[in-house]
């Protein structure tokens, strides 16, 4: 397989991944709901490339850490920027605090989103891991019922 249609794969894992973070359910509900996505979407074979190409997108930096865990507290202090821009702005008639106000809801919104996807991604390896751990447990199953029937 070719490394472009790998990687058309992952973004669809990963946009599936963003459509079941909208809901409010438990993770193990988004993974079971995931799993039967990601059976159709991309076959097994295939499933444990993607899943390291996935894993190599994710920063391991203490930023990206914080981000995807905490992304709305990080975002937070930027939205309190651009409101204040916004209110000198407005009040005291001084354009150039516009400015702060379209650079702080930028940056908001840009660490939302880069948090939002690092969460996505780390759903898409939770689910791939757990598909993996779904089929090792049958082939354990199956062996042993063969070695129960010899």
């Amino acid at each position: 397989m070719t490394d472009f249609a790998m990687t058309d794969k992952a973004a669809q894992l990963i946009r599936m991944a963003e459509d079941e973070l909208t809901e409010y359910s438990t993770d193990a509900r988004k993974i079971e709901k995931l799993r039967r996505k990601f059976s159709f979407a991309v076959p097994y074979p295939e499933q444990k490339a993607i899943r390291a190409q996935v894993e190599a997108e994710i920063p391991k930096n203490f930023l990206a850490k914080l981000v995807e865990e905490n992304r709305q507290t990080v975002a937070l202090p930027f939205w309190g920027i651009g409101g204040l821009g916004l209110l000198f702005g407005i009040s005291f008639q001084q354009p150039l605090d516009l400015i702060a106000t379209g650079v702080g809801f930028y940056v908001a919104f840009q660490v939302q989103k880069w948090g939002w996807e690092l969460e996505a991604k780390r759903l898409v390896i939770k689910t791939l891991d757990d598909i993996e751990a779904g089929v090792q447990a049958s082939r354990e199953d199956a062996a042993a019922d063969a070695a129960a029937d010899s």
